[in-house]
């Protein structure tokens, strides 16, 4: 039987006609269902009870949209890699509608990897199975280490051949998001100097994100600031698991302060401030050590498009934002100090104490330490003897270890809180690619596997998970691509 209706309100769609524009996605010749979050379409409110793996594949596919979804796809610019690109927009996204969650939230659906769209550019608007399993598994796994991201709903295979640099199986992720407006989505309208359309743009995004600023005597400005704060606190968050995202493009930043489009990203192992993954990337601007300044970038590319609304003469205007993004550094730095203080169990990481850290992290490169399985071993060298010598051991046992470790041990006042902030699992490379491999097989064993790996990241009992090794070094990845 069809699934019912889904409580679809599309706020977004009731904007004017030049911020979206009308998409259907693309017929899937032989849909089969890859995996189904059902927790989260619980939590949307969406009842599938009744349906099968068919009906399921069918419906996030594309093939049978839901009663009351109206496609689109939107449109957005966006600098890329420093460069401005006018019209970017969904070129293989297609929102279907807006459901308001059993938290009272407004969430997007989308269908990515969908089918061509106004906006694709030449492109044949279709995902491979490669990229849809990377986003459902690290999106996912975001989740569940507390950082703020879009969720994955669904995947599906389409039965299409998708050709990348080889024949790929096609697929279909159902993306979940607070929204997808996004820095790049203001940069459209601003290169088209239609203030009006800003000034609408940015009512919205207030009124879905922030409706407290409503009443504020300057809301476009304090728009920019709780932005930039949502964006150190998630920045912060990244840093602190290490986590690099690839491509920190304008289009790419998330105005709710989510984690969106998962292409070229990874997560550490070897500790190094200049890691890189993407492909693409062959300059490290999107680097591991540079993502706090490339935040910083993006968010004064946001500022110009909002300038046009703040009050007062252009001086003191241009002066208020560039007071708003001093403040994004020094929110930045402290939400840094209180993750790294936590990974440490230091309850106030002071600014003259976060040397510790900086400390600590150097010598972690200087052996080639892997990022997770250090601070996850010093959260339980923290609850025995001996604490200071094993650190010091784990270390490389030099005198620089040595003193690092008297440092440490003379601040540590909270190890309890280093068991939630070092997981002992991440969506390693070498096993997120080893899935992807499987998959392009037909094989989702290794994809299943590891995602009911990566549900408790903090556990005790994921210390004893296989996926939580470092790779050996035949296993390791070191290069993921875009799936564009």
């Amino acid at each position: 039987m069809p699934l019912p209706p889904f409580p679809f309100d599309n706020s977004y769609a009731r904007l004017p006609e030049h911020f979206h524009r009308p998409a259907q996605p693309a017929r899937a010749p032989d849909p089969e269902l890859i995996r189904f979050n059902s927790p989260l379409a619980e939590e949307l409110g969406i009842d599938v009870n009744e349906s099968d793996e068919h009906e399921l594949a069918a419906v996030f596919s594309g093939n049978s949209l839901p009663e009351n979804a109206e496609p689109t796809a939107l449109a957005y610019a966006g600098h890329q890699f420093g460069n401005f690109v006018p019209q970017l927009g969904d070129g293989r996204a297609i929102l279907i509608g807006e459901v308001i969650d059993q938290h009272q939230k407004r969430r997007d659906i989308q269908l990515k990897g969908a089918g061509r769209t106004e906006f694709s550019r030449g492109g044949d608007g279709s995902a491979p199975i490669g990229p849809v399993i990377r986003e459902y598994i690290v999106s996912e796994a975001m989740h569940a280490l507390g950082v703020p991201t879009t969720r994955a709903l669904a995947a599906v295979t389409t039965g299409n051949a998708v050709m990348r640099e080889q024949p790929e199986p096609g697929a279909v992720l159902t993306r979940v998001a607070a929204s997808h407006i996004r820095v790049g989505t203001f940069e459209y309208f601003a290169y088209r100097r239609d203030t009006d359309a800003i000034r609408t743009l940015a009512d919205y995004a207030i009124s879905r994100h922030y409706p407290s600023l409503m009443f504020e005597d300057q809301p476009y400005q304090e728009l920019f600031r709780a932005v930039a704060q949502r964006q150190a606190e998630l920045i912060a968050d990244w840093m602190s698991i290490g986590f690099i995202h690839g491509v920190m493009n304008t289009d790419n930043m998330a105005i709710s302060g989510e984690t969106i489009d998962y292409g070229p990203c990874a997560f550490m192992d070897q500790y190094h401030a200049n890691t890189v993954f993407s492909s693409i990337d062959a300059m490290g601007r999107y680097a591991y050590s540079n993502q706090p300044e490339i935040g910083y970038w993006n968010l004064a590319r946001f500022a110009e498009c909002l300038l046009p609304l703040f009050d007062g003469e252009k001086e003191k205007v241009v002066e208020t934002a560039k007071a708003i993004l001093g403040e994004y550094r020094e929110h930045y730095n402290s939400a840094w100090r209180n993750r790294f203080g936590r990974k440490l169990g230091i309850s106030s990481l002071t600014q003259e104490d976060e040397a510790v850290v900086h400390e600590l992290l150097g010598l972690m490169q200087q052996i080639g330490s892997d990022f997770t399985a250090t601070f996850r071993e010093l959260t339980r060298l923290a609850h025995q003897g001996n604490v200071q010598e094993a650190a010091a051991a784990l270390l490389g046992d030099t005198q620089q270890a040595r003193d690092w470790s008297a440092r440490w041990i003379a601040l540590l006042d909270t190890p309890e809180a280093m068991w939630q902030a070092n997981p002992a699992i991440i969506p390693r490379n070498h096993q997120v690619e080893a899935a992807i491999s499987a998959a392009r097989q037909g094989d989702l064993r290794h994809f299943h596997d590891l995602m009911a790996a990566l549900e408790a990241p903090f556990s005790a009992t994921s210390d004893a998970s296989p996926y939580r090794h470092p790779p050996a070094p035949e296993e390791q990845v070191a290069r993921t691509f875009c799936g564009t």
